[in-house]
């Protein structure tokens, strides 16, 4: 049991040169990059309360479990422990868990699913039965994760069809490219790793991270501007970037006001 614990006893090894700047860290920029999800995170969670105390509190678990997938992520490069890999994998199906039953679309639920509550427990049953399953196969984890983040795409792409909120379309196109960019990076490094070695920049899983926390931020502001134009079109203002909305970039959030506002733009 113990050796679940032991460094590099996962399957997995990313392309960054192992122990290259200290003894104690095996993927020492994947480590490092890690991090990022705590400075994300909190920021995130303060821009979006305003709207978490009017839809419900639950929202916030999506960021503060995203802190532990920065956690977790951070042991796991850190060690390549098997324990490492499970927890990171796991944290993520877990964030996509929350996501999923607090946003996704109740006009796009299954026919026999009548409210959300129904909807959420289905998505925990689903959850824990491949929290379960994700112990026979490791290697295949991270593969059908990145399939949630496809039909996740697909929902969002559904959702914008009838769209003419060119905020919420300029996001939307953001969130799109910050994926693709992120899986990408995911890709290259697993499987072109030799060409990467040749050039001597092994760091295309640590950009992952931060491209893929970014993403997760835009996509999140996203979705919850969707449920917002349905939920409470009364109190929806629009949508504003921090820490300036005049930037070209920013991290995206929903504004609310206490006039008003039902004409809906998506």
């Amino acid at each position: 049991m113990a050796n679940v614990f032991a460094y590099e006893s996962s399957e997995l090894d990313w392309c960054e040169d192992n122990y290259r700047y200290s003894e104690h860290v095996v993927e020492y920029f994947n480590t490092v990059s890690s991090f990022f999800f705590f400075i994300i995170s909190p920021i995130m969670l303060y821009l979006l309360h305003p709207y978490a105390k009017t839809k419900g509190l639950a929202i916030h678990l999506v960021w503060i479990m995203m802190i532990f997938v920065g956690l977790f992520s951070a042991y796991f490069h850190m060690t390549l422990s098997f324990v490492g890999q499970m927890l990171d994998e796991l944290s993520i199906l877990w964030v996509l868990a929350v996501g999923y039953a607090v946003w996704f679309p109740r006009k796009l639920f299954p026919s026999f699913i009548k409210d959300r509550s129904t909807f959420s427990r289905l998505v925990l049953l689903i959850t824990v039965l491949t929290t379960i399953s994700s112990f026979v196969k490791p290697t295949a984890n991270a593969y059908a994760l990145n399939c949630f983040g496809v039909h996740l795409l697909y929902t969002l792409a559904v959702e914008m069809r009838c769209c003419t909120d060119q905020k919420a379309l300029r996001l939307a196109k953001l969130s799109v490219a910050l994926w693709v960019l992120a899986i990408s990076c995911w890709i290259s490094d697993r499987l072109c790793c030799s060409f990467w070695q040749r050039l001597n920049f092994c760091y295309l899983h640590g950009i992952w991270h931060i491209l893929i926390v970014m993403a997760v931020a835009y996509a999140n502001t996203l979705i919850a501007y969707l449920d917002a134009i349905n939920e409470i079109p009364y109190l929806l203002h629009g949508l504003e970037y921090w820490p300036c909305d005049k930037w070209a970039i920013g991290l995206p959030h929903i504004v609310l006001s206490s006039s008003p506002k039902t004409q809906k733009q998506c």
